[in-house]
């Protein structure tokens, strides 16, 4: 039977592909994405959340999406501080010292 498999993972693609009768959600994961782990991905069949479970149909849209980009980081605060303008040395746009390039 024909499904449409939409792999967002790297540069993605989606294209038509035979599966067998019967085929799962699990098993088509661990076909076409063998390295990466489950609960990285977000599953999707015909645009909707779906359990590992669920049996494939003909004409059926799948999605695999990662939950992180590969390289990206959380998010962290960073704490400004600044200094009373009494701190401060000089104007701030004259250079702090003779081997400053101007």
């Amino acid at each position: 039977m024909q499904i449409l498999f939409i792999n967002n993972d790297g540069s993605g693609f989606a294209d038509q592909i035979q599966i067998a009768e019967g085929m799962t959600v699990e098993a088509l994961f661990q076909q076409r994405v063998s390295h990466g782990r489950p609960q990285d991905y977000l599953i999707r069949v015909n645009r909707q959340p779906i359990t590992a479970g669920y049996i494939l149909q003909e004409g059926d849209r799948v999605s695999i999406t990662p939950v992180k980009i590969e390289g990206a980081t959380s998010r962290q605060i960073i704490n400004v501080y600044y200094l009373p303008s009494s701190l401060q040395y000089g104007p701030p746009w004259e250079p702090d010292n003779v081997l400053t390039a101007a």
